[in-house]
Order: structure tokens, then sequence, then C-alpha cells
């Protein structure tokens, strides 16, 4: 395989210093936000946000006068946005059903999805106000079933944020706070003396809520580990570098550190894409922060053969991969390892992260080698049975079992086995022995 880089981001040591940093800072912030609650909580919203409210919860009045200030276009497109995500959610539920089998006469096994019984979604607000992560956390919440949904996005200039509250309302929340960083993790994560804990946490965020998010797992739940926003381009001769370089860009103005990366076999494409993201560059409003992730993140890489392209694809499996080439079914067939994939030249990312319906909450750092994206089978836990209804069947299971527990070592465990093939068998076991 021949792969050359025509351009190259930062190392790894580099990020990894950059991680350390954030690490510790957020390990400090969540032991205060454990140790003091509210007075924590509000004294990082007035040093963060300029924000400190008498209470950090909305009232249903409260939301009322925000979703007021919602235009009807907006709230329109806000409604239409959330259609095509409830539609492809309820299609996703309906394809998880409970389960019952008989494998031996009398023996039933059977499983039940379960909502997780309250939530946390976080919806980022810092530079730009993210309107469409309460669409995929909290209506996919409320699809899945999910009896509390707590919602959480920091003010903006001192106030909520509209079109956020809206959403959140509009989503499915029942609870909705004003509260931003590792602050409104850390409250829904560890409890207040306002603020009960949720059992999850989902949603975005920067790099101090994903990581306030990582050490907390395992208290809690999480969607995923969550990194910088990342996009990839896989692209042949089919496409143009016009295209290639304004879907590159669209996502390298998430933030300072969003990886951008071309994958192509094109030399030519390649340059002319390096080119077309220098003059973008200059008209592109968001320019200050797709720069930098550009010139830091941003990679381009020329492959020999579509199969090189496709090697390179996997194993960086970054978030979002737009294919435009004149194959783009062969690569669907063959990914494995990614956050979302965008076909042909018609589909683009921005459409998944704020309308199209499938969910923006993606794997990041190489995780689509081993989880997929937030979806309502993240809201559900799926919990098995087992039922024996015939003496028959309590007696022959009981032998085997009993067998095999005297096998390891675990008489006690043997015991149990044995008790049911005593009064369900008639077989008189002793104590301690193993069952015929």
């Amino acid at each position: 395989m021949t792969v050359r880089y025509l351009k190259q981001g930062k190392a790894a040591s580099e990020r990894a210093e950059d991680d350390a940093k954030v690490r510790s800072l957020v390990e400090i912030t969540l032991k205060d936000i454990e140790t003091r609650g509210d007075a924590a909580v509000r004294e990082l919203s007035e040093k963060f946000d300029n924000f400190s409210p008498p209470s950090f919860r909305l009232t249903e009045s409260e939301i009322e006068a925000a979703m007021s200030k919602v235009s009807a276009r907006d709230m329109e497109d806000i409604k239409f946005a959330q259609a095509q995500i409830r539609k492809f959610a309820e299609a996703q539920r309906a394809s998880m059903t409970d389960i019952e089998v008989e494998t031996l006469p009398g023996v039933f096994l059977g499983h039940r999805n379960i909502p997780v019984q309250s939530v946390g979604c976080y919806v980022p607000g810092g530079k730009f106000p993210m309107v469409a992560s309460a669409h995929m956390s909290v209506l996919t919440a409320s699809v899945a079933g999910v009896p509390r949904i707590a919602a959480a996005a920091p003010a903006q200039k001192g106030v909520p944020h509209p079109a956020i509250v809206a959403a959140m309302h509009l989503g499915g929340a029942h609870e909705i706070y004003v509260l931003g960083g590792i602050q409104a993790i850390g409250a829904m994560a560890l409890g207040t003396e306002t603020i009960q804990p949720v059992d999850m946490l989902v949603g975005p965020g920067n790099a101090f809520v994903a990581e306030a998010k990582r050490q907390l797992y395992g208290r809690v739940g999480i969607d995923l580990f969550a990194g910088p926003t990342e996009t990839m381009v896989i692209a042949d001769e089919t496409v143009d570098a016009e295209m290639c370089a304004t879907d590159l860009l669209g996502q390298a103005e998430h933030g300072y550190n969003s990886p951008a990366v071309l994958v192509t076999n094109s030399e030519k494409l390649a340059k002319a894409t390096l080119e077309e993201i220098d003059r973008i560059l200059k008209i592109l409003p968001t320019t200050e922060t797709a720069s930098i992730s550009w010139r830091d993140y941003g990679e381009v890489i020329l492959c020999d053969t579509y199969e090189d392209m496709l090697d390179v694809a996997n194993d960086i499996a970054s978030e979002h991969v737009q294919v435009m080439t004149d194959r783009d079914d062969w690569f669907l067939d063959n990914m494995h390892s990614y956050g979302a994939l965008f076909l042909g030249p018609r589909t683009n990312v921005a459409n998944g992260d704020k309308v199209i319906g499938t969910n923006h909450t993606l794997p990041t750092k190489k995780a689509g080698r081993y989880t997929g994206g937030l979806w309502v089978g993240k809201f559900l836990k799926t919990h098995s049975y087992q039922r024996v209804t015939t003496d028959a069947a309590a007696a022959e299971i009981g032998a085997y079992c009993s067998r095999l527990c005297m096998l390891e070592g675990f008489v006690g465990h043997a015991e149990q086995a044995n008790l049911r093939v005593r009064r369900y068998g008639g077989q008189n076991v002793p104590y301690g022995v193993a069952a015929e």
C-alpha cells in the first residue's frame, strides 16, 4: 500500500499534552461540585457564563416566554427537523422487539427492552448554539420512553437561548436547566441540593464536557466518549475541488481542533482542493476558527488505489465520512469503522447534523471501531429473564446445572440446582453431591 501525505496535522504527542491539562482541571472541578453542590455550580456559572439566576431550572412560564421569542419560520424549521428525527427514531425503536422462546419443553427464556429511567441531555451553546443537539438527545430519549429527561444548555448573553429552549421543550424534556460546561454535566450526574442526579448523560460538548463525561462514566452511563468534531472526505475525480473543500471546511469551523481529512487517489484533485481551501478561507465568516483547525489538524492523504483509500479510512475511523466516488456502494459495503456515512455528492454532513433524521452524536477518536453513535437503542437496556414451568424441566435442567457447578467447585451453586432436583424430580441427591 502506497500512501502519501500532501498535508499532515499535529502530532499525537501534542494532542496528548492538551488532553492532560483538560483532564486535571475537570477532575478538580467535579470534586468541587460533589463537595459543595449548588454553591460550586453557581460560582462556575457566574465565572464562565456570567449567569446567576434565582433558579437554574426554567419554570413553565419562563419556557413559554423563551419560545415566544422564536420566529414563526424558525419554529416551523425546528418542527420539521424534529419530525424527520422522530420518524427515524420510531422506526429504529420498532426494530427492537421483546422476545420469549421455549428452548426446551417447559423452559422459557426472554428479554425485555426497558428505558433508562432518567437521562441528562447536554446541549452545547458556547460559540454556536447547537439547537439540533436538543433534537438528537431529548427527542430520541423521548421516543425510547425515558420517564425523566433533564436537559441543560448554557445561557447566551445572560438569557436562555430561545430556540434551544423550544427544541428541548418540543422534544419532550421534563426539566430544562440553563447551565453549561462542566457545571451542567457535574450537576446532572452527581446531583446537588436542587438537581436530582440522572442515570445517564448524553450529548456532545467541548473538550471539558467530553472529559467530564469520561470521568463520570461508571457512576452514570454515557452515550459515548466524544472528542472534537471529525470529518473525512473520500473522493475521486468524479467530484471537483470546490465540493471537497466546502465539505471539509464545513466541519472544520466547529472548533480549533476539529480534524478534517481528504482521502483521494487523484493527485490533481488533492492539489486543487488545497488551493480551493485557501480561497474559501479568505471569504468564510468563520475563518478564524476553521483556518486554525485546518492548519493544525487538516490532512490530505493521497492513495494509489480504492483499496488503499478504504484501508486508510477504516484505520482513521472518522466521525463523519463523506464518500463521493464512482463506487459509493462499495464503500458502504466495506467500511466498518466510522461514525456515520454520507454517500454521494447530493448528500452532506450538515444534513445529518441538523435535519435529515439520523443522529448527529457520533463516535470520535477512533471509537467507531467498537461503537456506533447515539440512537434510540442507547436509551434502552435489554434485560433477560427465565421461566421454568414444569417439574420435568426443573429436574432436567437442575441435574445438568448441578454437575457443571460441581465441576467448577461451586457447591453452594450446585445445591440451588439439587434442591429443585429433589423437590421436582423426586431424586434423593445427597447434600453437596452432584446430581446423576
